[in-house]
Parts: C-alpha cells; structure tokens; sequence
C-alpha cells in the first residue's frame, strides 16, 4: 500500500547537488509536520478486495455461514461490520430475512438441481409391480422461456426453478446494463438475493469481472473515509480517517494524492484540490461562479443605472441621450452627468477626473457596488485559472528553453532541471492563488483578512517574479546568473505558499476566520 502523502518526496530529488533541491526536500520531509496536511492512504482495487475479503471472511468465522453469504450481509449493513455483528446477535433471524438470505446451515444454495431427465420420484415401497404402475412426473417447463427440455435446472435454493439460460440472461441484464448488485430470485414474490457462489456458477468471466467492479465501488461510496481518485480512468482510491465527517471538513482542507500523484480534495473530490478554502467555501464560490458570472459581465457591459432613481438601464440606440422610462431623468450615456450640461462642453466628459478617482456623477447603486466587488474577486480568480490551462504550454517552451540551454552551455540535461520545476511550483502556486480569491470574496472586512490579503499579495508577487524569469531570452554568457535567480526564486516562492496555505489552515482551526456570509 501506498502513502498518498510521501509520494511527492522524491519528485525534486533529481539534482541533489543544488540548496534548492536539499531545501526543498527539507521541507518536504516535514510534510507531515504542516497544518495544511491530512495523512492518506492510496488503495488500489486488489487493496480493497483484499480488505472486504478480510471482513467478509470474520464475518463467516463468526456466524458460521459461507463467505459468499457474509458478502451478502455486509452489503446489507453497507459494509459496518461492527454494525451487522451487533444486530445480528440481536436477532439473527430478522436480519437473515431482511438481508434476503437462507439459513446459513442450509447447504448446496448455488447448486444447479439435476436435469430433469436423471429424476426419478418414487412413493412408497409396497410392491414391484406398484412401483412399475406409478406415473412419472411432468417434465418441467421454465415458467420465463417455456422451455420444457432445459439443458439446466437452477434454483436460489428458495425453491423456484428456472432454466441456466434464463438466469444467465437475468443476472447480465442486472450487472451489465443496470448495475445492480442486490439481485433477487426471478419470482417477484421472492426477496432471496444471489450471491457470488450462485452467480460465479451461471455468468461470464467478463460479467463476473463487472460485478465485482460494482461490489468495490459500492464498498467504497459506502465507507466515509474511502474515495475513488476522480481523475479519468483512475482505479485507485485514498483512505483518510481525518476528513471522514462534515464537522471535521469545517476546520480542515483535506488535498490528497493517489499512487498516480492525481491531486483532488477528500471532501467534495474536486479535481486538483481547492486549498486553501475549506469545502463549504469552495462550493458556494463555484456555484456563484456559475450563477452570475455570465449575467454580470453582460449587466457590466450592457447597462448602467439611471442617477436619479438608480433603476437599470440598457442602452438600446446609437445616441448617448438617455432617458430613463421611470423618472423620465435625462443624461449622458458616456459620463452619467446631467443632459442640460452638455450642449457645448460635451466633449469634457472623456476627461478623467484625477481627483476624485471615480466621477460623482457615475457613481452606482448597492447592487452594481456588489457586482463590481464579485468582478474583482472573479475576474483575478479567472485569470489564475486561466494560467492552469495554460500550463501544456508553458512546460513546452520551457523544455525547448532547456535544450538550448543545454545546448549553448556545459550543464547535463540533470542540471537544466531547475527551469521543470520552477514551472511546477508556478503552476502549483497559481492554483493556491486561485482559491485565494475565493477565500477572500467571503471574508468578513477585518485585521484577519487584511493580513490573509498581504500573504497573498506577497505570494503573487513571488510568483509573477517567478513566470517573469521563466520568459527571460536564453543567453549562453547569462545562463549561470539565470539559473541561479531561478532557483533561489522557486525556493522562495514555495515558501510562501507554505506561508499562506499553513496561515489559512491555522485560522480554520484556531477560528479566527469570519465570513460576511453564513455557513
């Protein structure tokens, strides 16, 4: 088993001859120690076999059933074992019929009755010629194909038979297309449940591969400190005992890596994590974001508010002369100033007004002061991501900056490593950045935001110093100074973002943070 959060500790140790690879490893090592991260365990899908197959079998030593019935219950108490045990020793009984299984002892419930043609029944024992006159019972019909010569007779063990083919069709129907793993006997009146004996018995490998896939993925949405990696294609899955309950996800931000070093936050599994805001803050900035970030570039661009009365106004014509339908209020378009004013000082209103910053004729109502605060908070939080979609790019050129470097220079391809990771920490910082933002647009005004505001402000100067160094012309006489800036600045800037992402994580724990919102 892998430990999600070691993972990183040998992605820098490729140079070790450098400070900054031995710092950076230094605060790596102390990962651990950090308030800003949680322990977490990645699983692969054989992890978590292994693990049901573990509880599965404890279950059967202790209720004396098969393991394939011990399958079943857990699957009925979603996976509590604790919570099954204790309720089974209540009342075994109820939880056997709930679960929709036979008595453990009975034996043979996956096994195939014989085809009717080797039946024989006999009754009584009086005579020879008795015997010879008894009838041989009816051939059996399958009550879903009404075939009345199957090549197989199988039965839950509840009693209700029905040929191999149609439970083969049955049980592919549920696994295949409705992925379902509680599958009852054919008769609708029946609550028996198939288990893995039955079903290993009639379908095919590839559908029996299927339905354990489904029985994994059912453990895991099932237990609160398992999750499956949400990066496509990813099988594996993180356990975190740390961020297993809502009150714990109010004072903690739980970004975790699997063994694929795929980052994503524990609680909601937002792909890449979103530190350092908890996850109630992340949500409600996404869904914001979804809600009004359309409709208020369009109010922005397309309507003000009229000075008088402050009702929203759309410009509708090529002329600058509005007037407002509710108060009949007539103004300039362009500076919001009085109408009357213009006639031959119109042209004063494309003069920006150096003292007051803001012309007091423009100015706006609450709601546009609410809307231009979002922008702000928005459009800065954009940009950042933005520059993560953006990160293909940049590691392309950087690549090609690195084999002119090694090129035009004496350093090994080892050496010329230093440009790789500044870009890494670059990408890494602009994610911290992005949430920031987020962060701060629901923070109540105050001295715990406004000294949030300067770790970021420092943060982001860092890292544009960083990205303006990693856009610097490659010059064989400047490529010793060049690298030497870089590496000192990489350094600094994760450090700074260790600043802000330990910073955060202490005022969620210590609750020094206030929102202007509720929670």
């Amino acid at each position: 088993m892998i430990d999600g959060t070691q993972e990183s500790n040998s992605e820098m140790s490729d140079n070790d001859d450098y400070n900054f690879d031995a710092e950076l490893s230094v605060m790596k090592g102390k990962a651990r120690q950090r308030a800003f991260d949680v322990e977490a365990e990645s699983l692969s899908v054989q992890d978590i076999e292994a693990i049901m197959k573990r509880d599965a079998e404890h279950v059967s030593g202790i209720f004396g059933a098969p393991v394939s019935i011990a399958y079943l219950l857990l699957r009925y108490q979603t996976w509590n074992k604790e919570k099954l045990i204790e309720r089974y020793m209540d009342d075994p009984s109820k939880v056997l019929a709930t679960a929709g299984v036979l008595d453990p002892s009975t034996e043979n419930l996956a096994s195939p009755l014989m085809p009717p043609s080797s039946r024989r029944v006999t009754r009584g024992t009086t005579s020879t010629r008795s015997r010879q006159s008894q009838p041989s019972p009816p051939p059996f019909m399958c009550p879903i194909c009404c075939d009345d010569e199957p090549p197989n007779i199988m039965s839950l063990g509840c009693g209700h038979m029905y040929c191999s083919n149609c439970w083969d069709t049955y049980l592919h129907t549920k696994i295949r297309e409705e992925g379902e793993l509680s599958i009852r006997c054919m008769d609708e009146l029946c609550a028996i449940q198939a288990d893995q004996t039955f079903i290993r018995k009639v379908v095919s490998n590839q559908d029996l591969q299927r339905y354990h896939e489904l029985l994994v993925r059912d453990y895991v949405t099932n237990n609160p400190q398992l999750r499956f990696c949400p990066h496509p294609g990813c099988a594996y899955a993180l356990s975190c005992a740390a961020a297993s309950t809502k009150s714990a996800l109010q004072t903690i931000v739980p970004t975790v890596r699997c063994a694929e070093k795929h980052a994503f936050c524990f609680g909601c599994a937002l792909e890449g994590g979103h530190a350092p805001v908890i996850c109630t803050v992340s949500k409600l900035w996404l869904k914001k974001c979804a809600d009004d970030s359309e409709t208020a570039n369009w109010i922005k661009s397309n309507t003000k508010e009229c000075t008088n009365c402050n009702s929203t106004i759309e410009k509708n014509g090529g002329c600058n002369h509005m007037t407002c339908k509710k108060c009949k209020n007539e103004f300039c378009w362009v500076c919001m100033g009085s109408w009357a004013e213009h006639g031959t000082s119109w042209y004063s209103c494309n003069r920006y007004d150096e003292k007051d910053g803001v012309d007091a004729r423009d100015i706006q109502s609450k709601s546009r002061a609410s809307l231009e605060r979002y922008l702000h908070y928005y459009n800065r939080w954009a940009n950042h991501e933005q520059s993560a979609r953006l990160s293909l790019d940049l590691y392309a050129k950087t690549e090609k900056k690195m084999e002119e470097m090694q090129i035009t220079s004496n350093l090994t391809w080892i050496e010329v490593q230093f440009a790789k990771k500044a870009v890494d920490e670059v990408i890494k910082c602009r994610k911290t950045l992005k949430w920031t933002y987020a962060m701060a647009f629901y923070l109540e005004s105050g001295n715990a935001k406004q000294l949030f505001e300067d770790n970021q402000a420092d943060l982001e100067k860092a890292v544009e110093d960083l990205s303006e160094l990693l856009e610097s012309p490659i010059e064989p006489e400047t490529i010793p100074i060049l690298r030497q800036k870089m590496t000192d600045k990489t350094v600094y800037v994760a450090k700074r973002n260790d600043i802000v992402l330990e910073d955060t994580a202490k005022g969620f724990v210590d609750g020094r943070w206030i929102w202007n919102i509720g929670m």
